[in-house]
């Protein structure tokens, strides 16, 4: 069996290993590959492991050797599963590696916003404590996170834990669930509401719904409006379901106090994205799922679908 990974430093930029894909085969492995260099470097190959390289209709029906393919991520979008359906490719993901990491850049994000840590700790550094005249000081006014109300859309695995650690800081918990999962039974404590609802009561509007036609573009002029002037967005989901003109401008009139962005539309952002200018906004560069233990996980779970592939019988697959 001849094992391709197309980009493979996004998953392993070198503090993990490959190895163990020699036990399945020949591997090839490369760092990054563009798209014009897909259908040639899979010439051949009987599976292929892909995190953000898209594999199209166009290039599958150009590779007729391939059999599987393995994303390293659990969104599979970039593969054109109806045709990989059609050619007889099993294509499998990596379901629920990151929810703890994802949870943690949340907060993350969030305490960010509500204490601004780094920008104290600047200030301190450049001498302002050793010159104030009081024991202590802030720079801007800080946030206290118990009895304020954390508003969660996309009530599934991610969005359940977002709402026990909510709880945890004596938040109160509101929760709009996805469709498919309407028939899960929320937590205790947590409240299920309409998404309007949602908007204008919560002090914190966290997103952890999948990318869909219906979610894309689901934060917006009108949602934003709805929103409190004091309350926080929080976005670890999918870049476009915010529309990011919109945040950018809700953002400079003072609509909402402030974002906390893990994920663009575009990624890398173009140097003109509204919002790398908008004020009180904290954007990273796609890093929730990215903790050396998250990534372990995937690596894992991508072995063992491979394994099952081998075996003849395939799990986590997105095609079936």
């Amino acid at each position: 069996m001849k094992i391709v990974i197309l980009d493979g430093y996004t998953l392993n930029p070198g503090d993990l290993s490959w190895e163990w894909l020699g036990e399945f085969g020949e591997v090839v492995n490369y760092d990054r590959t563009a798209i014009e260099d897909i259908p040639r470097r899979l010439e051949g190959a009987d599976a292929v492991l892909t995190n953000k390289v898209p594999l199209s209709g166009g290039v599958l029906r150009q590779l007729p050797s391939l059999k599987y393919i393995g994303v390293t991520a659990t969104g599979y979008n970039i593969v054109d599963v109806q045709a990989a359906r059609a050619r007889g490719i099993v294509v499998s993901n990596a379901p629920a590696y990151g929810t703890a990491s994802v949870v943690q850049l949340t907060f993350g994000l969030l305490l960010e916003l509500c204490l601004r840590v780094q920008l104290h700790s600047d200030s301190v550094h450049a001498g302002k404590w050793s010159r104030c005249p009081d024991f202590s000081y802030s720079e801007v006014p800080l946030v206290g996170l118990s009895g304020k109300t954390m508003g969660i859309i996309g009530y599934g695995d991610i969005g359940r834990k977002v709402g026990d650690v909510a709880s945890a800081f004596g938040m109160r918990v509101l929760a709009v669930r996805r469709p498919s999962n309407a028939a899960s039974v929320p937590r205790a404590g947590v409240e299920l509401v309409s998404q309007d609802e949602l908007l204008a009561a919560s002090d914190v509007v966290s997103l952890h719904c999948p990318l869909t036609p219906e979610t894309k573009g689901i934060i917006n002029r009108i949602t934003l409006e709805r929103m409190n002037q004091s309350a926080f967005l929080i976005n670890t989901s999918r870049g476009a379901l915010v529309v990011e003109e919109d945040l950018a401008m809700a953002l400079d009139a003072g609509w909402i106090a402030g974002a906390g962005l893990d994920v663009l539309s575009q990624e890398p952002p173009p140097v003109d994205n509204p919002l790398l200018k908008a004020k009180n906004c904290i954007i990273t560069p796609h890093i929730a799922w990215a903790t050396r233990e998250a990534r372990f996980r995937l690596m894992e779970i991508s072995r063992m679908n491979l394994l099952a592939f081998v075996k003849g019988m395939p799990e986590n697959v997105v095609n079936g």
